[in-house]
């Protein structure tokens, strides 16, 4: 059972420290008040074999639950402290409770939610932070906190959309190469020994998937060399700076991923610039955040030339449309935001339109690869089940002329 270091207060004012054991900070919380103590700080104690080499990030879902409940409590008129006690002692999410029992410790001690938010990185991005501290001084928290936790929502609703339409390529071709591999390593070897037995004339079909059969037999090492390669490669691609580099200019030169890559790397940030602009962020510091967090080197790097030109005076809407990123319709609505002051409005407008249309783009690729991967997978079934069907053929016409 964990332990966890507390600092409470007794009932007759004096300070007092120890550990207690519980299965989470709630149940800690609730065996001191049991005890008459009322907890001050409470954390959760390590071994001294235990240890972190980076901080675990809190899930963006957990992060938007978080964000939702805090705002009801707001509105509502609970204080800080004891909403964010209430939510970290109900959450399971062990990453998120810890972050949380941190930032009610800062408030006590005179913080403020942005700063508190602000020295956990692993568990809020940079643009809600900036945002937060927008909303304290505007003094429209709770309805900052709504506005964040529906952008949240719709993040992960994105995600999952791009996620679920690149997916699905993916796993078909797993499948049909499992099919393959059965088909191959096991089914046509059992007949190995009756083709060398009666000296059969196999066709080439035959004769290759026999190969495959030897490569994940007798050469077992050569496929797997290849697999480890592969999964190096992938590793580099997704953990090194110059391999992340390499995937996201990768993935707009592919003809169909493009498209869905780019809206949705488009509705990503006119959502979160939006965002930040409606909370009262000033527009140079929103639009760095928002670059900062843009996922894709190419984008980001045109941003910040763009954000470079605005800095020297160039307004908005002129260095966006330079980067060429942007479609004619959204190029528009900045414009017209720009000479309205509805820039918000119009950025709200903006990600809407790109959410639709990237909706549209996966529709359009899931329809176009699924009879495509079904043929596919087809082609490499029925290739198997010739190549078997030809061998028979040459195994009863040997005997036949044995005969």
């Amino acid at each position: 059972m964990p332990r966890f270091a507390y600092a409470a207060i007794d009932a007759n004012g004096t300070s007092v420290e120890g550990i207690t054991k519980a299965s989470t900070v709630g149940e800690a919380r609730t065996h001191l008040l049991d005890k008459s103590l009322y907890p001050v700080k409470i954390e959760e104690k390590r071994g001294s074999l235990s240890f972190e080499l980076t901080k675990e990030k809190v899930k963006k879902k957990e992060l938007m639950h978080f964000t939702r409940q805090l705002a009801v409590f707001v509105k509502a008129g609970i204080p800080l402290t004891e909403a964010m006690e209430i939510i970290g002692d109900e959450t399971t999410d062990v990453a998120l409770q810890r972050t949380i029992s941190h930032m009610v410790e800062d408030l006590r001690n005179g913080g403020t939610l942005s700063g508190a938010a602000g020295k956990h990185p692993e568990a809020f991005p940079m643009y809600y932070i900036g945002i937060l501290g927008s909303a304290e001084l505007t003094g429209k928290l709770d309805e900052t906190l709504e506005n964040l936790a529906g952008y949240l929502e719709r993040e992960l609703e994105t995600r999952s959309k791009v996620v679920s339409a690149l997916s699905y390529p993916g796993v078909v071709m797993v499948l049909a190469v499992f099919t393959v591999a059965v088909l191959a390593g096991y089914v046509l070897p059992q007949f190995k020994p009756l083709f060398e037995e009666l000296h059969a004339d196999l066709p080439f079909a035959t004769r290759a998937l026999l190969f495959v059969a030897t490569l994940f037999t007798t050469l077992w090492y050569i496929p797997f060399t290849v697999a480890g390669l592969f999964m190096a490669w992938m590793v580099w691609m997704f953990k090194s700076p110059a391999g992340r580099a390499f995937k996201d200019r990768l993935v707009l030169k592919l003809p169909v991923i493009r498209g869905i890559m780019e809206y949705s790397i488009l509705e990503r940030f006119c959502r979160i610039l939006g965002a930040m602009v409606r909370a009262g962020v000033p527009l140079p510091d929103a639009m760095r955040t928002t670059t900062e967090a843009t996922s894709n080197i190419v984008f980001r790097e045109r941003l910040e030339e763009a954000q470079l030109e605005m800095m020297e005076g160039s307004g908005f809407a002129k260095p966006l449309a330079r980067t060429e990123l942007f479609p004619g319709a959204a190029r528009q609505m900045f414009k017209v935001g720009e000479e309205t002051g509805t820039l918000d409005e119009q950025l709200e407008v903006a990600s809407i339109y790109f959410d639709r249309e990237l909706e549209g783009r996966i529709k359009k690729f899931t329809t176009m690869f699924e009879p495509l991967m079904i043929v596919m997978v087809g082609l490499i079934v029925g290739f198997v089940a010739v190549a078997l069907v030809q061998a028979m053929y040459g195994v009863m016409s040997g005997m036949k002329e044995q005969a």
